[in-house]
């Protein structure tokens, strides 16, 4: 199941976009849920909540609130999720491109138009499954894994227990060393302590001597750890940004 969040402070072009959306799903046999917002409030207000989305279609104008500026407030929390502009003016999507947005269709969005940028968001959604993606051995079986939704690793036991967003957990037979250096050719990682390993993507701070995740977890820092994580923390922000 993908979860597309759409935000248009039209009412009704809203509702149509959400219908051209799942219909797009069913043409094509995509699992798709479409979550609607009036303004870009709402979908901050959402992402404080610990919701994440796999797409964000914004209407660029909207009163109070630009598209452009919930965008940027969505890549605080959200790095890499395709962001799709609605506009009735290219000059005004360019800006789109500050916050790494993938497309944009032009208002009002024809059905043919949202389909054809439709496959190109998808083209690279599985382009990145295919990338950073990782597997392990599971009670379930092999199961992979996209890096991008691991929030935190941990060891437990004999066991190393994979914490995912939305809140999926999996346990895996292998070694923490073996999970380690697994994610670590990833820079996305970092590792605060011998029994934990943190997506960065997902921090929310770093306080005395604990990370503070999004979805309210706190992670030790091993003891004399706090200042080298912290730069590597700040480097990745950085790149980040660049």
């Amino acid at each position: 199941m993908l979860h597309i969040a759409i935000c248009d402070d039209n009412s009704l072009e809203l509702k149509e976009l959400s219908e051209h959306i799942l219909s797009y799903g069913k043409y094509k046999n995509i699992s798709l849920q479409c979550h609607l917002f009036q303004n870009g409030f709402e979908i901050i207000s959402s992402l404080e909540k610990g919701n994440r989305f796999d797409i964000y279609i914004l209407d660029i104008i909207m009163p109070n609130f630009s598209g452009i500026e919930t965008a940027k407030e969505i890549r605080a929390f959200d790095k890499n999720s395709p962001i799709v502009f609605l506009t009735s003016s290219p000059e005004l999507a360019l800006e789109g491109y500050k916050v790494k947005a993938l497309n944009y269709v032009l208002k009002p969005a024809s059905k043919e138009k949202l389909f054809e940028t439709l496959d190109e968001v998808f083209s690279e959604i599985q382009t990145k499954k295919n990338e950073n993606a990782i597997v392990i051995k599971s009670s379930e079986g092999m199961q992979k894994i996209l890096v991008s939704n691991i929030i935190y690793a941990e060891a437990m036991g004999r066991e190393v227990v994979y914490h995912l967003s939305l809140g999926k957990v999996i346990k895996s037979a292998g070694t923490f060393f073996s999970c380690h250096e697994t994610l670590k050719k990833f820079d996305c990682f970092l590792k605060p302590h011998r029994s934990y390993i943190v997506n960065m993507k997902y921090i929310s701070k770093i306080l005395n001597n604990d990370i503070y995740l999004q979805n309210n977890v706190k992670i030790p820092v091993a003891q004399g750890k706090i200042k080298k994580i912290k730069m590597d923390y700040l480097n990745y922000q950085m790149g980040e940004i660049l």
